[in-house]
């Protein structure tokens, strides 16, 4: 008997255990079912825990975590903007869908075993989704932040009585590009809202070619009443500075020169069209000749024996039309009481507002004079240019870079020269004329290509005065210009 009621407490208390324990399971089955209606404990959307919140109050912290003004620091200034205005929006929708499905996929049992047992879940981050109108973010950036604290550079002015320039100064910009890869990934985390903006140190530019003939023309006004001409071709930028002068007057330009030895440049440039590489030792000699001493003999060697016996100066001629340079010719060969084979009319020799009295001869202007020897340095430099496109296959690269070494050996130490640095590649012709009526200069030329560190570039110089061009002043003006050509092109950093 005594056993028998053992037996029926212990069933009893066997069974208030199994009903015990039914409870225990129904009551976290409940609170387990209350807890998957929401996110699950551990989970992250961009980076934002929102375990436990429902999809409302999910959205609101997402929009609260990303809401969060982005701070923009432009050295010392602070600027604080909203992301709306920068462009960006979260993609609310397609987030709470894909931690919804990632939830409701998580099998219950396995959800209710860790819930029972208090294990920490798997952790799942679903990854940010947003828009970002970066059009809209990149004129933020330029009409907000660079238009306001940008500080531009300024450029050099020249220095009245000197060739020098000063005053410039450096700037400093945003540079928006580096800017929106640094901001757009500020947008996207929603704890680093701090950016440090870069910013791109802008060096001076150079002053505008307006204020450098305003120099030049100064510099003439100081020693020189006659005509000048000034031809410049920065053969970096294709930028060109072309302009005359007559007693202190600005006038058209394209005057007729008598091209004197400046006419040697046209000369080689026809010889090595018709020559084979490499040169003849013979040919090469009356190169240098020609061009270092400016002997006249050579010239006339070369046109005889390599161009044409009889038409050689015609050659020359036909070969500066076909490179555009009407005005570029020659009419006889240089020897004293050489038949003059054609007489070239020009629109530059055309004119009847004025006239230098040029040789019909040997004419040029120093913007044709310019434009060969660019034409020589664009072939040297890349192998095309006008020579590659009118003179096909007949003028290789090395040939032009020959033309640059013979002209670079014709050192004189005077003219354009005077004013360069010492160490500075100028490959040039110059060439004055003695009048044999009065025995006096009156057409002075000095045209050349000068290699500098801060770019290279063309500059020709043509004078005529009808009266005498005195060699002394004019030489100094020569170098006076030269130099202050180098410093537009080299100006020093601040």
């Amino acid at each position: 008997m005594n056993i028998k009621k053992s037996l029926t407490y212990l069933r009893w208390i066997a069974l208030a255990f199994i009903f015990i324990a039914v409870l225990i399971t129904v009551y976290n089955l409940i609170g387990y079912s209350r807890i998957r209606g929401n996110f699950p404990p551990g989970m992250q959307i961009a980076g934002v825990p929102v375990g436990g919140l429902d999809r409302q109050h999910a959205a609101e912290r997402l929009v609260q975590a990303y809401g969060v003004p982005v701070e923009l620091h432009y050295n010392d200034a602070i600027i604080q903007v909203k992301p709306a205005v920068l462009g960006f929006e979260l993609d609310l929708e397609n987030m709470l869908s894909a931690a919804d499905l990632q939830r409701v996929n998580q099998p219950f049992w396995n959800g209710f075993w860790e819930y029972l047992w208090n294990q920490q879940p798997s952790t799942a981050n679903i990854p940010l989704s947003s828009q970002m109108a970066e059009d809209r973010l990149r004129g933020y950036l330029k009409d907000e932040i660079a238009a306001r604290f940008d500080s531009p550079p300024s450029a050099a002015v020249p220095v009245a009585g000197s060739t020098n320039f000063s005053g410039g100064s450096s700037g400093m910009t945003l540079d928006v590009d580096r800017a929106v890869v640094l901001i757009s990934d500020a947008l996207k985390s929603p704890v680093n809202r701090v950016v440090n903006l870069s910013l791109k140190k802008v060096a001076p530019p150079r002053p505008s070619f307006q204020n450098l003939q305003i120099l030049i023309q100064q510099i003439i006004s100081q020693s020189f009443d006659g005509l000048a001409e000034i031809y410049l071709h920065d053969l970096q930028t294709n930028q060109e500075l072309h302009f005359a002068v007559n007693k202190n007057e600005v006038i058209k330009p394209d005057v007729a020169f008598t091209a004197a030895s400046t006419m040697k440049i046209p000369i080689m440039v026809s010889v090595f069209k018709r020559s084979k590489e490499p040169l003849q030792p013979s040919v090469s000699d009356q190169i240098t000749l020609m061009i270092d001493r400016s002997d006249n003999p050579p010239a006339d060697k070369l046109m005889s024996d390599v161009l044409d016996a009889n038409m050689g100066p015609l050659v020359v001629s036909q070969d500066m039309a076909s490179l555009g340079l009407p005005n570029t010719f020659l009419g006889g060969y240089f020897y004293q009481g050489a038949p003059l084979l054609k007489k070239f009319t020009t629109p530059a020799n055309s004119r009847t507002d004025f006239n230098t009295n040029p040789d019909q001869y040997n004419q040029t202007t120093p913007m044709e004079m310019g434009l060969l020897l660019s034409d020589i340095y664009e072939c040297a430099s890349t192998g095309g240019g006008t020579f590659a496109a009118v003179f096909q296959g007949e003028i290789s690269q090395n040939e032009c870079r020959q033309m640059v070494n013979y002209l670079a050996k014709n050192k004189i130490g005077v003219l354009l020269e005077a004013g360069l640095p010492e160490g500075t590649q100028f490959a040039h012709k110059h060439g004055w004329v003695t009048d044999t009526t009065d025995g006096v200069i009156h057409t002075m030329q000095d045209a050349g290509i000068v290699y500098s560190p801060g770019g290279n570039y063309v500059l020709t110089v043509y004078l005529y005065h009808p009266v005498q061009v005195v060699f002394d002043p004019v030489n100094i003006m020569y170098a006076q210009i030269s130099r202050a050509v180098y410093n537009y092109f080299n100006l020093p950093t601040q």
